[in-house]
Formats: C-alpha cells, sequence, structure tokens
C-alpha cells in the first residue's frame, strides 16, 4: 500500500486526491452510510471538479445522528455537551436546556437539512488546493441537485485552507465557528522545544508492549480498533462521534485510505492504536482508542498519540490533530487554531438564511472568545 512507505510520492496532490475519493466513493456511494456507521443517516454523492470527485453527503436531518453530517448534533447537541462539561455549575440550567432548545430550533428552520461538500464522514476533513477549482460552479450544482439544502464546507482553518475561505467567502458563504484544533507545522522544532513531545516520543522505545505497524494489521484487529475507539470517542467523549464499526475500518484500510499503528500486549491483543488519514503533506488521526480499562501509568494514550506525532516526523508531514485534549496537545507544542464551516444558504427561505446568519455571528462574536478563553 504505497503512500505509507514513504512521504514523498510522483503523483501530485491532486492526482493522489482523485484516486483517494473515487475509493471513498466505491466504499460509500451505494450503500447505506448507516450500514458502516450505525448512528449517521446520510447519503453519499460525489461533485465533479478538476481535482477529481468531491465527496457529499445528504443529511435530510436525523436526530441523534453523528456530529460529522448534522448541524443540529454539532451546534445542539454537542454544544450542550461541551457547555455542562466547562461552564461554572451555577449555568447547568441553561447548558440542560441547549439541545432541547437548540433541536427546536433546527426543526423550525429546516437547519438540519444539509449536504455538506468535501465530507469524508470524518471529524476532519482535508481540501487540496483551490487552484483551477471553480467553487461558484461546485455550489451552484449543489443548490440545482439539493435545492432544499443549505451547502456547507466543514474543517477549514486559516493556516490550511486560506485559499477556501477566501473563495467561498466570495461566492456568498457566511463562516460559522465549529471548534478549536491544534496544528503542527513542524515537529523537528516541536522535539527540541517541548520536553513532553520529546518524552512521549521516548516512551515509544521504552514500553513493555509490542508495537505493530500498517502491515502488521491483521482481519482479527479491525474488531478491536473498533472496541478501542468507542472505549474512548463514544463511551467516554460523546455519543453524537460518529461510531465506526469493523467494516468501515477494514473497507478504509484495504483501500489505503487509513493506516493505522498500534502496540500489542503478551497475547497479541492490541491495546492501544491510532488511525492516520492524509491528503498531501498534511496528515490527521480521526482514529485514537486505548483500553481504558488499563492504569494511566501504562500510557496508552501517550503512546498512541506518540504513534502520530514519529509517523508524521518521519514523513514530513504537517499534522493537524483535531480537537479534544487541548491542554495536552498545547504542551507537546500544537498550536490552535479556529476551525469554521462555510455555509451557502442564499436559495433557501428566509428562516433558515436567518438562523445560519445568527449562527454566524454568535459563533464569531462568542464561541471562538469562548474557545479562546477556556483553551479548548
Amino acid at each position: 500500500m504505497g503512500w505509507r512507505a514513504t512521504g514523498a510520492s510522483a503523483v501530485s496532490d491532486h492526482d493522489r486526491f482523485a484516486a483517494q475519493a473515487r475509493a471513498f466513493q466505491a466504499i460509500h456511494e451505494r450503500r447505506p452510510v448507516s450500514s458502516l456507521i450505525p448512528n449517521l443517516h446520510a447519503r453519499v454523492e460525489r461533485i465533479e471538479t478538476t481535482a477529481g470527485p468531491l465527496p457529499v453527503t445528504v443529511h435530510d436531518s436525523h436526530a441523534g445522528d453523528a456530529w460529522v453530517c448534522s448541524p443540529r448534533s454539532t451546534y445542539a447537541d454537542c454544544a450542550a455537551e461541551e457547555a455542562a462539561r466547562y461552564l461554572p455549575r451555577a449555568l447547568s440550567p441553561l447548558a440542560a436546556s441547549l439541545s432541547p432548545l437548540g433541536g427546536l430550533l433546527c426543526e423550525a428552520t429546516r437547519l438540519d437539512q444539509a449536504v455538506t461538500v468535501n465530507n469524508w464522514l470524518l471529524s476532519t476533513n482535508l481540501y487540496p488546493s483551490v487552484a483551477g477549482i471553480d467553487i461558484s460552479a461546485i455550489i451552484h450544482e449543489a443548490v440545482q441537485r439539493w435545492p432544499r439544502h443549505a451547502v456547507w464546507f466543514r474543517s477549514l482553518n486559516a493556516q490550511d485552507n486560506t485559499d477556501w475561505l477566501h473563495a467561498l467567502q466570495r461566492a456568498g458563504c457566511q463562516l460559522v465557528v465549529s471548534r478549536q484544533v491544534w496544528l503542527y507545522d513542524d515537529l523537528a522544532q516541536g522535539t527540541r522545544r517541548h520536553a513532553d513531545l520529546k518524552r512521549d516520543l521516548g516512551l515509544l522505545a521504552r514500553t513493555p508492549l509490542a508495537y505493530c505497524d500498517d502491515t502488521g494489521i491483521t482481519e482479527a484487529d479491525y474488531a478491536r480498533i473498533a472496541e478501542l475507539y468507542a472505549l474512548l470517542y463514544t463511551a467516554k467523549y460523546s455519543r453524537f462521534n460518529p461510531m465506526y464499526g469493523a467494516d468501515f475500518l477494514a473497507r478504509w484500510h484495504r483501500a489505503d485510505l487509513l493506516e493505522f499503528h498500534g502496540f500489542r500486549a503478551d497475547d497479541g491483543v492490541l491495546q492501544t492504536v491510532v488511525g492516520l488519514f492524509r491528503q498531501g503533506c498534511v496528515a490527521t488521526s480521526p482514529i485514537v482508542g486505548y483500553d481504558t480499562a488499563q492504569p494511566r501509568a501504562h500510557g496508552l494514550y501517550r503512546l498512541a498519540t506518540a504513534s502520530a506525532y514519529r509517523r508524521s516526523l518521519q514523513q514530513g508531514w504537517r499534522l493537524n490533530f483535531s480537537a479534544g485534549a487541548a491542554g495536552f496537545k498545547r504542551l507537546r507544542g500544537g498550536r490552535p487554531a479556529i476551525e469554521y464551516s462555510a455555509v451557502y444558504t442564499r436559495h433557501l427561505p428566509r428562516r433558515t438564511r436567518a438562523a445560519v446568519a445568527a449562527l454566524s455571528l454568535l459563533t464569531r462574536r462568542l464561541g471562538a472568545p469562548l474557545l479562546n478563553h477556556f483553551q479548548l
């Protein structure tokens, strides 16, 4: 599986993007997404561009769906969870009201009817260069094909996606803050400046667990990877995270869309794992999991994240380590960046346009400062 062998390739970034998009379509386009991700009721379509086909998810509103396709889950249900977790206890009644009130607002304004362009069903979508891509034509086609849906572009930050942000705003999109992500531009320099990062990389050689690289992953491991991911992302963090099953992981791995690195106990069972997804010179880690019943002193989370650091360092990739575990990532040299969605609603009823405009204003004026203040 070629991209695992080296970070350098004669294949252009657009060619690689197109090949990955075709592999994604082969997996998802002719089957319900819920057959591979049970808490995600959407269908996968595509829009053709000069960079290759852009994956598109069409979400027709389904309460309880994973946030990667559902604006309601992102801005009502997940927002309520985050508020309950981080706001002062005196504000807990407010936090508890966010989800039901937000749900009613989404139903009234049809906010949860969303077409998301370049959506890979992951927490962080990675983009090709916008050069040569006609953004207005993409939006026009989306509006013609799905006239009752808002058109969303997720996972945009000013460091990696300035070109997309400018082009989308010129095309009439509004920016809505989604979360704060952690970026690593120069991990080689980070190892010299951040003792925690250097210490974690050293842990890779000191652990008594046996390292398993991507080529060592077997058919028997996919169910265990799904279990480890679920222990962290859905059991510990949020039920609105996508529930990736063993079949999803197996199909993505065989298609060269994910590579895995993990550590096994003496009995051969994986105890911790990270799954990496890459576009061009940027990698992200949509899959992280470990046996949460094990003592923290075993350092299982540190081993998983250190595997991502090491792989990115070896290949010269920049790493978008997504959101969460903010203090941990900051101490290892992560740089915070506000992540946005760009949303096009000019074709929709006034109530939907007003809802997105209000959401844009609220998240930029209040949400982003709160993310920075609480260093989330």
